[in-house]
């Protein structure tokens, strides 16, 4: 089967950035040429206080980076309250961004808001994006992802002003299932929210709403395995669609959906393309992040999604495991995306009010 004519699933390629994706749309590098700026863009739905660039000025920004346990640089952002008293111990949160994202992608907006609310916080590149280490860049390593939150819970307990006690952590849309898997090896996060969750193991291996066919997956399977091969010879590295860079008539609700984010100004940036490295992408196939998910126990979880969101299923699904205190918070009217920058729907109240309780 050709790259070409392994079937697109409806709607789980764009969203999964992933098995479906990789359909009819892998080529040889990142397709989407960077524009000289968000101004030359088309504005994207602004609707519900999108802001994903929203800065404070009650909230000052630091550039930061660490190392994590492969001795891989991670670049991070660090954010601290104008009025914190650094001469005590404050609570903080790690917040992971969207997969297929940066940290100026969703991150940073929790990061700012939740730093509003008194907390010290940190947005991250993970491994093989953005302004983080790893090459090839854009390769998928859900291990190495899920250490780069442990390795941001390092940094941020090293600081005199953080109480090593009282670190949490956010994850958004990949970055929810990133994070479940840090945190059940461990114990240092001590309460966990995610928001928009991705499985990105199930979003690959099944697809949404469990559409993908056993033979489906043994030809991307085959397909990764193939540019392993071409890459090892010296071939150009090739990359999964990940999010449309142009709409069409038949473009997906989901398409259209994640192509509102990542392709105009409401929420591109020129860190990312979006794209998974095609050969590395079945590493999702054996990430299983909610086995054995009563490790976490009894830090408590929270799971916040759209009740409109095409990926609720595995917001469902982590609740339904979850063995600890744990809710599902749903957000009336909301979809997948919604949730990543509309500050009119993305329930910061609820998020503050959790971490203050668990935290």
């Amino acid at each position: 089967m050709s790259r070409r004519n392994i079937i697109k699933l409806t709607g789980a390629g764009a969203a999964a950035i992933g098995l479906s994706s990789a359909a009819g749309l892998a080529g040889a590098g990142p397709a989407f040429a960077a524009p000289a700026s968000r101004k030359d863009l088309e504005p994207g739905d602004t609707s519900n206080g999108a802001d994903n660039f929203y800065t404070s000025d009650q909230v000052t920004m630091k550039k930061i980076s660490f190392k994590n346990k492969y001795e891989m640089k991670v670049v991070g952002n660090l954010f601290v309250p104008n009025n914190l008293n650094r001469g005590i111990a404050h609570p903080a949160l790690v917040v992971g961004h969207p997969m297929g994202a940066v940290k100026e992608q969703s991150a940073n907006l929790y990061a700012t808001k939740m730093a509003e609310q008194g907390y010290v916080t940190l947005s991250f590149d993970l491994s093989f994006w953005g302004e983080s280490a790893g090459k090839p860049g854009n390769s998928v390593s859900p291990d190495i992802y899920a250490e780069d939150f442990s390795a941001a819970v390092d940094y941020l307990r090293a600081q005199v002003f953080v109480d090593k006690e009282r670190v949490g952590a956010i994850g958004i849309c990949g970055s929810g299932s990133f994070v479940i898997s840090a945190a059940k090896i461990d114990p240092r996060i001590k309460a966990i929210a995610t928001v928009s969750m991705y499985d990105m193991g199930a979003a690959n291996r099944d697809g949404l709403d469990k559409s993908v066919t056993l033979e489906q997956r043994k030809a991307f399977i085959a397909q990764a395995a193939a540019q392993r091969d071409v890459e090892f010879a010296g071939g150009a590295i090739e990359y999964t669609g990940g999010t449309p860079d142009e709409l069409t008539a038949d473009s997906t609700a989901v398409d259209r959906e994640f192509y509102d984010f990542y392709r105009t100004a409401r929420g591109y940036h020129p860190n990312t393309t979006t794209h998974p490295a095609l050969a590395t992408n079945t590493k999702f196939m054996n990430f299983h992040p909610f086995n054995d998910l009563d490790l976490i126990a009894p830090r408590p979880l929270l799971f916040i999604a759209g009740d409109q969101a095409h990926s609720r299923e595995f917001s469902e699904e982590a609740y339904r495991l979850g063995t600890g205190p744990k809710e599902l918070f749903w957000v009336p009217g909301a979809g997948h995306v919604d949730l990543y920058d509309r500050t009119g729907l993305i329930p910061f109240d609820k998020l503050t009010d959790f971490f203050r309780t668990q935290l």
